[in-house]
């Protein structure tokens, strides 16, 4: 029996448009999602870095890696995916392959929602073992992948406020 595609059709996407492009990393949106890691435990583990191919997304991994490396962490994959493909099966398998214990993801809110439904579908991802740069933190996005998919996925905002998927939700607080 063939199962659908979890790849959302371009109108569903335009349902929520405009889509805003990603933007610089801040200071404090790093500063909070290393600090989140490691109130959740994750401290010295291995994280598994995805990220979109756009230059912000690549900059933002790139600060995470050398950060998260340079306080005794681990990276156990780092991935990269185009906001358009025909599944992006193969990025989800190299993501979650080596087992890791958080993931951390800078993207596009678009290709972010493409690759969380082919993971939520297709691996044994964890949303509540994931961490997101501000541009995955985005109101519509829960929305737009459907129910359940980021529930438990947390992440940081550009002024390194905390923002969290309940419910299909995105709350903000002040802190981790």
């Amino acid at each position: 029996m063939n199962e659908p595609s979890p790849r959302l059709r371009p109108s569903v996407l335009s349902d929520y448009a405009p889509w805003p492009e990603p933007r610089p990393h801040t200071g404090p949106e790093l500063d909070r999602l290393l600090a989140l890691l490691d109130a959740g435990g994750h401290r010295g583990g291995g994280v598994a870095l995805g990220h979109g191919r756009d230059p912000a997304s690549q900059a933002a991994a790139a600060a995470f890696a050398d950060a998260w490396q340079a306080s005794g962490g681990t990276l156990a994959a780092v991935v990269d995916w185009p906001e358009d493909a025909a599944s992006w099966l193969r990025q989800a398998q190299r993501l979650t392959h080596p087992e890791p214990d958080a993931w951390v993801v800078a993207a596009s809110p678009v290709g972010w929602a493409q690759m969380s439904r082919r993971l939520r579908h297709s691996t044994d991802w964890d949303p509540s073992r994931t961490f997101g740069f501000a541009s995955v933190g985005d109101s519509r996005l829960p929305a737009a992948v459907g129910p359940g998919v980021l529930d438990g996925m947390r992440g940081a905002t550009a002024d390194g406020r905390t923002w969290t998927v309940r419910r299909g939700w995105i709350v903000e607080t002040d802190g981790a």
